[in-house]
Parts: C-alpha cells; structure tokens; sequence
C-alpha cells in the first residue's frame, strides 16, 4: 500500500512557510483584546484558519470552548506578507489569582498545485498549536520567580518510580527538559524530557522502569520564559514517598 501511494503522489509539499510570532501568547488580564503576529515566510500564499480551545488538541473551529474570539478567524496571506490576528476576550471568568492555560491553534492550508487535478499531489496543512496564557494583574510574584518556587519529591509505588512537580506559584511553568542527576554528578544523568506544570497544579514524570533516585540526586531543568528562551535551574529532591494519588 506504501508502494502504490508513493507511485501515486507525483509531488510532495511538506513546506511550512508561516510563523508566529513568540512561543507563547500573554493576554494581561486588564486587556480586551491584544495583536498576534503572524507572517508568511513561504514562498507560496496560504490560507490560514486560527481559533482557541481550552486544552482539547482534537479540537476544531467548530467544537472548540474559549472565552475568546479571533478576528479573522480564516483569511488569506501571500509570501513575504504579515498579519495581525487580533484575540478579544468575549466571555467567561478566568481566575484572578492564577494564569489559566488556553491553546491558539493556526492551520496552514497550502495553495492547490498548478494543474488542478491533473497532477498527483500529496499536501499537508500544518497546524501550529501556541500556549495562550490570561495572566490576571497584581499576582504576588514575578513570572521569574515562578521555577524557584516548584518543589520536587520521588514517589514509589508499585516497584515503579516517579518524579512529582508542585508548583504553588500563579504562574503556569513550561519546561524544555527535566533530568535527574545523580550526586549532583553530570556523568549519572537520568533525562526525562520536557513538559509543564499548572499554576497552582503538580504534574509527574515515570522513571526508566527499574531506575531509582539515588540518595543526594537533585533535578536539574530548564524552563521557557516569557520570551521563549530557556533558563537552566537546579533543585533538590525529597525523599522517596509512597504515592498518594
């Protein structure tokens, strides 16, 4: 079957030529609405459809929950040209006293290729999925401060091991990569990829089946600012605990 549709396909088009700019998207809770831009650094032009959901990445135009609204939630834009994607806040109560995580999703659909269906063709539309963080005025801490807050424990349950994040701050903590390194040694380290935690919220990562934490280790992480770059920082860990999930 792979055969007969590489024989198929006369050309491939996997190229994605629109970027956003950020890695992230920040709406001050005092705001209305803010500007996204996006920019077509293609060579082709694009059809861009954009809309937000409140953490279901199957979701589409139609299905996704938000209390926000995207103007114009589908429009065209040709290579080397620029838009802004302007995101109203339209209803709902977020929390005033924490971020709340949302998710602006991009779809970018590709021209038709020249000949219509005269020629085989394969085409992706990509989609570009951002964080969207309502980040209410006046919170207590400094988004900086947020990674110094987490604390990091090891809970064993079940012969199996994993590492807890409680982060108490109102901010919601990306990370780049998390690892274990063993003695504070860099030569024993034990990665465990990236990911994130909620304001006010924990999340875990499982260790290699059969792995523990040896006694002394500390987590080493880089988290990801407001900017999109990473800020390495080290904690210790607590002792071992039976989960209690």
């Amino acid at each position: 079957m792979l055969l007969a549709l590489a024989a198929a396909c006369a050309a491939v088009d996997a190229n994605a030529g629109v970027v956003i700019g950020g890695t992230r998207v920040v709406f001050p809770g005092a705001s209305r609405d803010i500007a996204v831009r996006v920019e077509n650094k293609g060579e082709e032009p694009a059809l861009i459809q954009a809309w937000i959901d409140d953490g279901d990445a199957r979701s589409t135009p139609e299905t996704a929950h938000a209390p926000f609204a995207i103007t114009p939630p589908v429009f065209r834009i040709d290579p080397g040209r620029g838009h802004a994607l302007r995101i109203v806040h339209v209803g709902g109560h977020p929390p005033s006293d924490r971020e709340a995580l949302y998710w602006l999703n991009v779809l970018e659909i590709p021209p038709s290729p020249e000949g219509g269906k005269a020629v085989n063709t394969l085409q992706f539309a990509f989609r570009h999925r951002l964080k969207l963080l309502h980040r209410p005025s006046g919170l207590a801490v400094e988004p900086a401060g947020a990674p110094g807050l987490l604390t990091w424990s090891i809970e064993r349950e079940g012969g199996l091991s994993r590492l807890r994040v409680r982060n108490p701050s109102p901010y919601v903590v990306s990370f780049n990569e998390v690892a274990i390194v063993a003695n504070g040694a860099p030569g024993q380290t034990m990665p465990l990829g990236g990911g994130m935690v909620v304001a006010t919220g924990q999340t875990t990562w499982p260790l290699p089946k059969g792995k523990v934490a040896p006694v002394g280790a500390v987590v080493k992480f880089a988290s990801i600012n407001d900017y999109g770059a990473t800020v390495p920082g080290t904690a210790n860990v607590a002792a071992a605990t039976v989960a209690d999930d």
